[in-house]
This record gives C-alpha cells, structure tokens and sequence, in this order.
C-alpha cells in the first residue's frame, strides 16, 4: 500500500494537528474563488432561514414546525420584501462598471438567504452563497449562482468572508445566527476595526420590540451616536434609495476592513 504525501492524506488533513492547515484553506480558497468571479465589494442579505417562501406557505411540508409557529404568516411577508430588494439592489449595480460593482451575497440558505439569492439572479447577477457544514445538512439555494458558491466548517473564518468584502449589510428578521452577524457587525464598526458601511434592519416590527437600543443608552453602556450605526426602515424603496446613495463607487473602493 503506497503512502500518501501529507498534503493528499485524507486522515492526516482531518487530524487535530492539522486545523491550522484547514483554517488556511478557508482563508486562500474563498480569496481565490472570489478573484476568479472579479468580486470586489459585496452586499450582505442576512435573516432567518425558516422564514417561508410564498411557494412553501401555499404548499406546507409535512411536520414543518416552523409554519406552525404564531407568526409565520407574517415572517413570511419578508421573504418577498428580501426578494425585491435585491432585485431593486442587484438592477442598480449593473450599471457601476465592472471592477466596483457590488455582488449580492447570502448564507445560501433557505429562507430570507433564498429569497436574496432568487431577486439577485431573477436581475441577471451573481448572487452568491456561503454555506455552512453542519449536522443537519441544508442544500444551498438553488438560486445562487453555480461554481462561484463556498462552503465552510469554521463558522467563523464564514463570518470573516461573509465581513471581508462587504459595503452593506441588510438583516432581515431572524434569530440566533442573524443577531450574532449583526451584534458582531456593530461591535466591529463601533469600535473601529471596520470601517462605517450603511446597515439596514429591515422590519421596524420586528427589530424595534427585540432589541431595546434606548436602554442601553439609558444605562450608559452605548452613546447616543451608536444609534447612528444603522438605520431601521420598512419600505423596499427606501431601502433601495438609501442604500443607492451611500454606495457610490468611490465609497466602495474606498471602504476596507483594517
């Protein structure tokens, strides 16, 4: 039996002693990926991946639990107001040139990633996918564009990717992982190891009850100006507008993570 090189050895490439070699390679590969689509600058879509789309509402799986949830008719809503927006969003980047044009990017999920995705590819763009590998597989989206897709172990060298190229974040409703993304965003901008982009909290119903800003204020433990960081709106073309004027291509040639 030959002896495989280390670099070729399946065991030894999945070893404990080998993490940093598998860290790296979701640091090149994605760099590589990326150059090889001329994706300079992204926009990031993030929100829930349980929230259903019209086609599922109209035609329930089986023992889905989370349509059976109290509100998922109206997180539902935000499936096709993610859509449009990126549709509105992806239009508008077609006529930056070639090297500053933003690229629209999700998770690659199901979902408010899917709804994305479909607006961003149903305007002739790419739209991109980052998934994660995780116990409970999900497919991703058959709306991000074939070949230009990543998937990732480390959670946080996705985070790293999903951050690295981006001008613009929009967080639709969500849970855990959407909070994390988006307090992560925010700690970074505040603290300056990024450089302030527009963030959109879309869906003032959902994110104003969940995340009491005013409180902290009040206790002391953020500034007034914090609240300057994002901004939370519910109109598509609001959204589109605002994000349309803050993206100029200088700002987006100009814009680096530090």
């Amino acid at each position: 039996m030959e002896t495989p090189i280390f670099y070729n050895d399946k065991i030894f490439c999945a070893s404990a002693e080998a993490r940093p070699l598998r860290i790296l390679s979701e640091y090149i590969g994605p760099l590589q990926r990326l150059e090889q689509f001329n994706i300079h600058h992204t926009i990031v879509f993030f929100g829930s991946a349980r929230i259903a789309s019209p086609e599922m509402m109209q035609n329930p799986p089986k023992g889905n639990h989370f349509l059976a949830a109290k509100e998922a008719k109206r997180a539902a809503v935000y499936y096709e107001k993610a859509r449009e927006l990126a549709y509105k969003i992806t239009k508008w980047t077609q006529q930056i040139t070639e090297h500053s044009r933003p690229c629209l990017i999700t998770g690659g999920g199901p979902g408010i990633m899917e709804a994305g995705n479909r607006g961003a590819k149903e305007a002739g763009g790419i739209s991109l996918g980052m998934t994660i590998s995780l116990p409970k597989e999900q497919d991703i989206n058959p709306y991000c564009t074939p070949g230009a897709n990543m998937q990732f172990h480390y959670f946080f060298m996705r985070k790293l990717w999903l951050l690295f190229k981006t001008r613009a974040f929009v967080a639709f409703p969500g849970g855990i992982g959407t909070l994390d993304e988006l307090f992560e965003i925010l700690t970074l901008i505040q603290t300056k190891k990024v450089r302030k982009f527009p963030i959109v909290l879309f869906g003032s119903e959902f994110w104003k009850p969940l995340i009491n800003f005013q409180l902290l204020i009040d206790w002391g433990l953020i500034n007034e100006e914090d609240l300057d960081l994002f901004r939370v709106m519910d109109d598509v073309d609001e959204a589109s507008e605002y994000l349309q004027k803050i993206l100029t291509p200088e700002f987006l040639d100009s814009v680096n993570i530090r």
